[in-house]
């Protein structure tokens, strides 16, 4: 059953891979339990919650965290022109998502968690461990069956993230999401592509994976980096070597970070890992781009 949920999703969302992955959230959300999904920038975490909260048929309210996002933004606040009239009552007051989803017994979903104030991040709490939040001047919201919380955040080492409190992680489970296989980001570029040029999808994943595990890099690309280095390269007409360093730096450079202590800039990182498998003498040399078995074992 679990896994003809599973493929129905994939087939819907066209999500590649992932089968444990979405068994997990599926389990997690028809326990009722708050799940916070951790992974890198551009694994998939929104898509794969959106898509098992649209496949169970749950009412999403969607936040997206940052560092202004106060808890009034959260809760909800009072409508000044009505408070006037009308004072503090329900009629004049605007419900935040937390406050829409726990009573019509939805789901909250929160991209980017760690980018959250701690204190607005301190009202999840209540909401989560007893469902309810006290509203200022009004009283006490109680959730409706069904409310549940569904996060995402990148691991803490990324800029621009924090760390959550104990007291909040303690209330999800934690599925972690890691970058796929090579043969699985080959796949993902080509649904979102449409190429047909099996040597330029798997050389530009193979550029992107490397990335990765370069030593003058701390944060090495997405898939995006090469989905975007495909989509380049599919306008340039008379593909040469030199235009392929030119295409993958324009569609890493803003997805990569360099080590603090590198002396070295993104553009000559990038372009040397491109010509790691290929002949830099001829940068002026039509394009050629092997697509055999051979090509996949060196990119491994």
């Amino acid at each position: 059953m679990l896994m003809n949920s599973v493929e129905e999703i994939k087939n819907k969302s066209g999500i590649v891979g992932r089968d444990t992955e979405l068994g997990m959230i599926i389990s997690a959300l028809t326990n009722n339990k708050h799940s916070l999904l951790e992974g890198p920038v551009g694994v998939g975490k929104t898509r794969l919650a959106l898509a098992v909260t649209n496949y169970l048929g749950r009412m999403i309210y969607r936040v997206d965290g940052d560092e202004r996002y106060t808890e009034n933004k959260l809760t909800g606040w009072f409508d000044p022109p009505t408070v006037l009239s009308k004072g503090y009552v329900w009629e004049t007051f605007i419900q935040g998502p937390l406050t829409q989803a726990m009573l019509t017994g939805g789901v909250l979903f929160i991209n980017e968690l760690n980018r959250m104030p701690e204190g607005t991040q301190n009202v999840l709490l209540p909401a989560m461990d007893e469902g309810k939040v006290i509203i200022p001047r009004l009283g006490e919201i109680r959730a409706k069956p069904g409310f549940i919380v569904v996060a995402t955040q990148n691991p803490e080492e990324f800029a621009g993230t924090s760390r959550i409190s104990e007291a909040l992680r303690d209330r999800f489970v934690w599925i972690g999401l890691k970058y796929q296989s090579f043969d699985e980001e080959v796949e993902i570029v080509r649904k979102e592509t449409l190429s047909q040029n099996e040597g330029l999808m798997k050389t530009a994943v193979d550029i992107m994976r490397k990335t990765r595990k370069h030593q003058d890099l701390r944060r090495g690309s997405s898939i995006r980096g090469a989905i975007d280095l495909v989509m380049i390269m599919k306008a340039v007409s008379n593909p040469t070597v030199q235009k392929l360093v030119e295409a993958a730096v324009m569609a890493l450079y803003n997805k990569i970070d360099a080590q603090l202590k590198s002396n070295r800039t993104k553009e000559e990182i990038v372009s040397e890992i491109v010509l790691s498998g290929l002949d830099e003498k001829a940068l002026d040399a039509p394009l050629v781009l092997k697509d055999d078995d051979e090509l996949k074992k060196k990119m491994n």
